[in-house]
């Protein structure tokens, strides 16, 4: 049955309440996915609504080119483990072939589980710890295009080259704030630097930092190292600035988002340094890809996270296709091996390949926020700074995680 124009152009606030439903074809057979997200929370702008949206642009751009149909749902997880692995194992019970996005690593790590006992699949683009594809990796899980490990050697070994070897840290207290703060460490002991002090602080009940940045104030360090993401990371920022932090540290968000730029503005965020796998603006496929995700997503552009719910979807959805479709929902270990067997290529990301522990190999672009003069428009907020092949920045694959990569 065509799509109408009206379901196409839907916004992100019509994804995220309620599921996506594709009638499925007469003679068909039928995939079910679902994006398991964050449509309420810290992280909602980042992944949430838009993340939905990704996912059902790789589907609208598959559908011509299946011999099966279909069905996306989403579901928010709260941030809550608990929560994410009920909704996990209902959806899987249910015929639902992967869980796609996935953000808040316990959350990731608590389906990355389920996922494994029900040999079905995690497509995982924006939960960030490494220990998806190292220390707790899966065969039924894959991790598209960034994690902890990635960001502390590429923001964090560039602010220590530029010599900034004295951090302060302000840390999310759960395992992806405890990962990239821990990660960092070692980049900055590594090159002979300081660390002076590591606030951790409850998430994600926390949003007064005044009492963590005075201490960060305080220690006499000279960087900042904010081990958060989302809204905790942006009033971070925002309160450092109040606080007149830049004056005499320098800010080093470890993980921080096109979206949070936009959110805070150049005044407070220009000259600030990040490592992003993917930008809108970065040649003309990336462009094209954001172009296209506007209509769906209009005031809000995508970020890496976005661009790797797109991109893990389209890559499932051609091996599903290779395999077909009864076949690829008999088992997520053999469609996630098959998934690794076949090169990736997409708009957001180009050409790339996933590795045997299922992590995406894909470069690591480090980026500076451009100053109000350099901006162009109110979406034009990144110059590269450098290029960091995956070879430099993708931790190493353990021995434990070396699971097949065809079927």
């Amino acid at each position: 049955m065509p799509v109408s124009r009206r379901l196409l152009l839907g916004g992100a606030a019509a994804l995220s309440a309620a599921p996506i439903i594709r009638t499925r074809a007469q003679g068909k057979p039928s995939i079910k996915l679902g994006v398991l997200t964050d449509l309420s929370g810290t992280y909602r702008d980042n992944t949430g609504p838009t993340s939905v949206a990704a996912a059902q642009q790789a589907i609208d751009e598959m559908r011509p080119h299946l011999s099966f149909d279909v069905e996306l749902i989403s579901a928010d997880h709260q941030n809550k483990p608990d929560v994410a692995s009920t909704i996990a194992r209902q959806w899987y019970d249910q015929g639902v072939a992967a869980t796609i996005d996935v953000p808040t690593s316990s959350v990731a790590l608590a389906v990355a589980q389920v996922a494994k006992e029900k040999d079905k699949i995690m497509l995982n683009a924006s939960a960030t710890v490494a220990a998806l594809t190292w220390q707790q990796c899966s065969p039924n899980s894959i991790v598209w295009s960034f994690d902890t490990y990635e960001n502390a050697h590429n923001t964090g070994g560039a602010l220590m080259a530029a010599g900034n070897k004295s951090w302060f840290f302000i840390t999310a207290n759960y395992a992806f704030g405890q990962s990239l703060a821990d990660l960092t460490k070692e980049v900055v002991l590594a090159g002979g630097g300081e660390v002076k002090g590591d606030l951790r602080y409850p998430f994600p009940d926390t949003t007064d930092f005044s009492a963590y940045l005075t201490q960060a104030q305080a220690s006499g360090a000279t960087v900042l190292g904010l081990a958060n993401a989302g809204l905790d990371t942006q009033n971070c920022i925002k309160q450092a600035a109040e606080f007149g932090l830049s004056k005499t540290m320098k800010i080093a968000p470890l993980l921080l988002f096109i979206t949070d730029v936009h959110s805070l503005g150049l005044e407070v965020c220009g000259g600030l340094t990040t490592t992003e796998t993917f930008y809108w603006d970065r040649d003309d496929r990336s462009r094209a890809f954001a172009k296209r995700m506007l209509v769906k997503t209009p005031n809000n552009y995508p970020n890496q996270a976005h661009a790797s719910s797109y991109a893990i979807t389209l890559h499932y959805l051609k091996a599903a296709q290779a395999m077909g479709a009864d076949e690829a929902q008999k088992s997520g270990r053999a469609t996630v091996a098959k998934m690794k067997s076949m090169p990736t290529d997409d708009d957001a990301f180009g050409a790339g390949s996933i590795r045997a522990d299922g992590r995406g190999v894909f470069p690591a672009y480090l980026f500076q926020v451009k100053t109000k003069a350099e901006s162009k428009g109110p979406w034009d907020l990144y110059k590269l700074v450098h290029t960091s092949p995956p070879a430099d920045v993708l931790h190493p694959l353990a021995d434990t995680c070396k699971f097949p990569t065809s079927v």
